[in-house]
């Protein structure tokens, strides 16, 4: 058993070198700032997919955001912010009657996410702030409800401080919701190709990392009460390792 995993471990990092030199183009169109045109394409790569990401996850989704209203205050509209909103794929999802903020660090979503309010009417949209998820200085401490994350913080720069905003802006006792992609568990196979494709994913995924143990940080991020799951989502096996939950402030 020893020598398998010695084996693979030899394969996963001659792969891997493989398909970072393959990757070499890429590097360079970044280094000269070229890459930076795929923000424009991001968007509508990312609308589509998540229609399909949607439908497999529905059932998921709707059990994440299943407990959104509690955390309204009495006599209150409920306040969302969504952080990396991209597109808007989770308004389907958010209670009617709520109030939504959306941040993202790309402009150019706000096309598609203007398509997903017009499809959501039930919902408030507020307004669109261009900013990232570690630096939301253009909001006020404790100013919403609930923060939402969804599929961001696998390519934010820093998680930790991305989770400092998060709380810093929600009020006492509001809540971060989240849903995302995570590293498998070492020795499977899943492992093993999400280190492989990894240079290839961070490219197409706009920054994504694969292999972040995202629960780690949030684990250490301070919420008084922390709800976290792992699951196996019903996707593209390198892809299947998930979290979701919410922690309160």
């Amino acid at each position: 058993m020893v020598t398998f995993w010695f084996q693979m471990s030899f394969l996963m990092t001659f792969c891997t070198l493989v398909v970072r030199v393959l990757c070499v183009p890429l590097n360079l169109l970044e280094a000269v700032g070229l890459y930076k045109l795929y923000k424009h394409v991001a968007p509508f790569c990312l609308y589509h997919v998540s229609k399909l990401y949607n439908k497999k996850m529905h059932e998921r989704k709707k059990e994440l955001f299943a407990c959104l209203s509690e955390f309204k205050q009495p006599g209150q509209q409920l306040t969302i912010l969504e952080v990396g909103c991209g597109t808007g794929s989770n308004f389907r999802f958010y209670p009617a009657g709520c109030k939504v903020i959306c941040t993202d660090n790309n402009v150019h979503y706000v096309k598609y996410l203007q398509r997903n309010m017009l499809e959501n009417p039930h919902i408030t949209y507020e307004k669109f702030v261009e900013v990232s998820a570690e630096d939301m200085r253009s909001f006020e401490d404790g100013c919403v409800d609930v923060v939402v994350c969804t599929l961001v913080l696998c390519s934010v720069d820093n998680v930790s401080q991305s989770l400092r905003e998060v709380r810093r802006v929600l009020r006492p006792r509001g809540a971060f919701f989240f849903l995302e992609h995570v590293v498998a568990e070492p020795s499977t196979w899943t492992y093993f190709f999400q280190h492989v494709l990894k240079p290839v994913c961070y490219y197409i995924g706009d920054g994504c990392q694969v292999t972040r143990a995202t629960w780690t940080h949030l684990e250490s991020a301070g919420f008084s009460d922390l709800k976290l799951r792992h699951m196996n989502a019903p996707l593209i096996f390198f892809n299947k390792p998930h979290i979701m939950g919410y922690g309160v402030k």
